[in-house]
Parts: structure tokens; C-alpha cells; sequence
């Protein structure tokens, strides 16, 4: 899930860990966190977009800090 003009998550209510990855305007990762359920996430300042994804997700597909995401439509 991609969230826009978004600085902060949280995981109450949830059923499953997340991963997340808080992105910069240019796509750059600023954090990357794992997000156990029931967790207030504290916000990024300088992010501008979060990735959620299943836990585990970002190690499979290698997304590191500093790499850069395109997001496509």
C-alpha cells in the first residue's frame, strides 16, 4: 500500500506485522522500519510518502536505506 503526503503510521487494529518504508519527493528511503501489530509509528519529517508492505516483504526485495523507489501507477 502506498500512502501519500504522509509523515506517520500506525498498526492499531491490525492482524499482521508491516513493513514500512517512509520516502522522501525524489523516492529516496529515509526509514525503514518493521511495525509489529498495536505500534504508534513516530513521524518522519522530512517524508513524504509511506510504503506498507507484509512483514518481511522489504528484505525479499532487498529495499535497503538510501535506495531510491519509483512508484508507478
Amino acid at each position: 500500500m502506498v500512502l501519500e503526503r504522509c509523515r506517520w503510521v500506525h498498526t492499531l487494529g491490525m492482524r499482521f506485522a508491516l513493513d514500512v518504508a517512509y520516502l522522501d519527493t525524489d523516492g529516496n528511503v529515509l526509514k525503514v522500519v518493521r511495525m509489529r501489530r498495536y505500534r504508534v509509528g513516530a513521524p518522519v519529517s522530512k517524508a513524504r510518502t509511506v510504503v506498507e508492505a507484509e512483514a518481511g516483504a522489504f528484505e525479499r526485495w532487498g529495499l535497503h536505506l538510501g535506495d531510491v523507489v519509483e512508484l508507478r501507477e
